[in-house]
């Protein structure tokens, strides 16, 4: 049976499209002020990634001009979110987990901490990781984590949508994992488990009463 959860924060236990107003409209309308060196074709498509994929990768994928790139970051760092989210529909399939729970979340600290706050679900948590990608990687925080709480890897179940960043890690440090891909995006994706929802989230982890 698993007793160990690290869980992803963004499209896990909430989703960032129904929320995407509350989230996103105040970034893209700053964005929008400044000169980021891109199509308005490829900031169509970069505004749709950064709903789904750690801002610093959507960047530098579109190759968002450089000198902008200290007062977006600034400004980033200093962002959050003060309205309430919903999480989803199946975030009881995670709250009825029975064990350690931790969210375990890539971006900026202040942002990423507010959403948890907006969503009403930090008291289900042990603890909250905001990983800066431009710095570590969620992998190191996951070894990390093991170090702190002396933690089995046989007893974590890791459980998130992005198939090249927590589940592509968890399968390197031998740890299973629950792929969550409601529009099949990760179809040859590896992973222990995966679903287009949470419904088998307590099979995955041997919890069925």
């Amino acid at each position: 049976m698993k007793r160990v959860f690290f869980i992803d924060l963004d499209n896990t236990i909430y989703f960032t499209k129904p929320n995407e107003e509350q989230l996103m409209g105040k970034l893209y309308l700053f964005l929008e002020n400044l000169d980021l060196g891109i199509s308005d074709e490829d900031f169509l498509l970069a505004k749709q990634e950064m709903l789904r994929t750690p801002f610093q990768k959507v960047a530098k994928k579109y190759g968002f001009r450089e000198a902008a790139m200290p007062e977006i970051l600034d400004y980033l760092r200093n962002r959050e979110v003060t309205v309430p989210l919903e999480p989803s529909k199946d975030y009881p399939y995670i709250k009825s987990l029975k064990g350690r729970k931790f969210i375990v979340t890539a971006g900026f600290l202040k942002q990423q901490r507010s959403k948890v706050k907006m969503l009403g679900i930090m008291d289900d948590f042990e603890e909250v990781h905001v990983v800066d990608v431009s710095i570590t990687s969620k992998k190191e925080v996951f070894e990390s984590l093991i170090e702190k709480h002396g933690l089995i890897k046989e007893e974590i179940l890791i459980i998130g949508d992005d198939a090249e960043s927590e589940i592509k890690f968890g399968l390197e440090l031998g740890i299973d994992t629950f792929l969550l891909d409601p529009e099949n995006l990760h179809p040859d994706a590896e992973s222990t488990f995966r679903g287009i929802d949470l419904s088998t989230l307590p099979t995955a982890a041997k919890q069925v009463l």
